[in-house]
């Protein structure tokens, strides 16, 4: 049984809050052009509010102002290139869907960012979802749809808990085989029947793609998964009315705008590695910003509820822009030795960057490549937030995965500051909000012994940043200014600091120039305190 994620009746998400706004207003013509996309839907939805039986399914192109031409409609009953058809009908809930991922109008808001991410998307299928599981997906041959990105707003039955664990791991292998043959990245509604653990549902359960939530929202599903445990939602971002329907949308728009720019070079010369699914996936993972309650339940590498965080395409573009770097060093140790740092003195010349790698090892050694780093800046005794997100696939018919874990170390000391150590995901995430000054090692480790495959390929992606917020005042006024990279931060105004500080959020909305946010103040006689805040 296929179950519809939500009705589009209310609420709206701008792309503001996803980094939208702040990626165009930096770079050129982001928006999805030349890639191909699907957009699958349960076909139980109705138009304008009448109920149309099991054959709603299909969007129109006026509601997302796309031309006909952009579609191809297939379901049981055939395939068609126009609209309206004989194959499907009309819902209110794929056009809501639509509008977000890829439409250039609205008609649920008149705000022009409460709109699509990828407005230029090079061609539409749209799929019926029973359709497409049991006519493409779920053949044990499946033919290539060539589409890279595919967004589903639908679940395996109404009530997630209530999908059998076997069902479960069904789908998740047809899913995941098809997505490691084609390089095919699924996004998928997590589910609304949140907030209890182990709600998450099918097809969003799957190892390769990403499982999104509902940020906000009571209603959305929250991990880990039935049947082993697993780490989903992988990341969440607010979307109509609370549903993870429409949450979903953006992020399969923000993974068509990264493949577009890895393929046009945004990323490198290697715009193969920048473009796959597992780069995609780990920059999407990586650029999320942290709600103020996120935390993890280690060996968990993600939050139960939010993943990795609220989806901010402009932070994950930013890393892909700080190019390909290899590792400093890579060795062979002893199975389940200890693998401190080397002494090394080669450094990754990006604290923003990513790679696209592979990691051997054998029956009786692990693999461990060495990435190094020298975070530190201008600032005297400046603290860094430092983020990493490892991802590796569930091969083509394989039950396990290889087991890859992340880990950060102090190399003047050997210290061990952080660390991801999943035995059952295929994500392994680290997240340090205070971190020194100081020359870093991060490794990708690769356990040895029985393994799926000898060696493996993996994404990885990092940042090491620290924010700060710059004052000049010019006669009565005052420009505050930080930079754009990376997003997220809102900045507070206060009068005082005695305890309790009243942090005001009431300010003008940043103007971008040469890559900073400035806001301009008026001064006042009184004392004026300022901060940033991310969230």
């Amino acid at each position: 049984m296929l179950a519809l994620l939500g009705r589009a009746d209310a609420g709206a998400q701008t792309l503001d809050a996803v980094g939208v706004t702040v990626l165009r207003a930096v770079t050129t013509n982001l928006n999805g052009a030349g890639i191909r996309v699907a957009q699958v839907e349960a076909n139980n939805g109705d138009t304008n509010g009448i109920f149309h039986g099991t054959n709603s399914w299909e969007v129109n192109p006026t509601a997302v102002g796309q031309p006909t031409a952009l579609f191809t409609y297939a379901s049981a009953l055939g395939t068609s290139t126009s609209f309206t058809n004989g194959v499907g009908d009309e819902s209110t809930h794929a056009d809501a869907v639509g509008i977000f991922f890829y439409g250039t109008t609205n008609q649920y808001s008149a705000d022009p960012l409460v709109a699509g991410v990828a407005t230029n998307v090079a061609h539409v299928n749209n799929f019926e979802a029973g359709y497409f599981f049991n006519s493409i997906i779920g053949l044990p041959n499946p033919s290539n749809i060539n589409d890279p990105v595919v967004s589903q707003s639908f679940i395996f039955g109404y009530v997630p808990s209530q999908v059998p664990v076997a069902e479960q791991q069904a789908v998740d292998s047809a899913y995941d085989n098809y997505a490691a043959q084609y390089n095919t990245l699924f996004i998928s509604g997590a589910g609304n029947d949140g907030p209890a653990g182990g709600t998450v549902a099918p097809p969003s359960t799957c190892y390769n793609g990403i499982s999104v939530g509902a940020y906000g929202s009571t209603a959305s599903s929250v991990g880990p998964t039935e049947d082993n445990g697993r780490a989903k939602p992988d990341l969440t971002t607010a979307g109509l009315a609370g549903l993870t329907s429409f949450s979903t949308p953006y992020v399969s728009g923000a993974a068509a705008v990264l493949m577009q720019a890895g393929l046009r070079g945004d990323g490198g010369s290697d715009t193969n590695s920048a473009a796959d699914i597992r780069t995609v996936k780990a920059l999407l993972l990586n650029g999320a910003v942290k709600p103020a309650d996120w935390t993890n339940n280690p060996p968990s590498p993600l939050d139960a509820r939010y993943g990795a965080g609220v989806l901010n395409v402009f932070n994950a573009y930013e890393q892909l822009a700080g190019g390909k770097h290899g590792w400093n060093f890579s060795t062979n140790i002893p199975a389940g030795s200890a693998h401190p740092p080397a002494v090394l003195t080669n450094t990754v010349a990006a604290l923003s960057g990513w790679d696209f790698n592979t990691n051997t090892s054998s029956f009786t050694t692990d693999g461990v490549n060495h990435y190094y780093f020298n975070v530190t800046n201008a600032v005297r005794n400046a603290a860094f937030t430092a983020a990493a997100t490892l991802v590796w696939e569930r091969h083509q018919n394989q039950s396990g995965i290889n087991n890859l874990n992340l880990f950060l170390f102090n190399a003047a000391n050997s210290n061990l500051i952080a660390c991801s150590t999943s035995l059952v995901d295929n994500v392994e995430h680290i997240f340090t909000p205070a971190l020194a000054s100081g020359r870093y090692d991060l490794q990708v480790w690769k356990a040895g012994g029985s393994t799926v495959t000898a060696s493996e390929a993996y994404a990885l992606a990092w940042e090491f940043f620290s924010t700060t917020l710059d004052a000049v005042k010019s006669g009565t006024n005052i420009f505050l200014s930080w930079p754009v990279y990376p997003d997220g931060f809102v900045l507070q105004t206060g009068t005082n600091l005695a305890p309790p500080v009243a942090w005001s959020t009431n300010n003008p909305a940043p103007f971008v120039t040469n890559n900073q946010n400035v806001i301009l103040l008026n001064a006042t006689n009184t004392n004026q305190f300022f901060r940033l805040l991310r969230p």
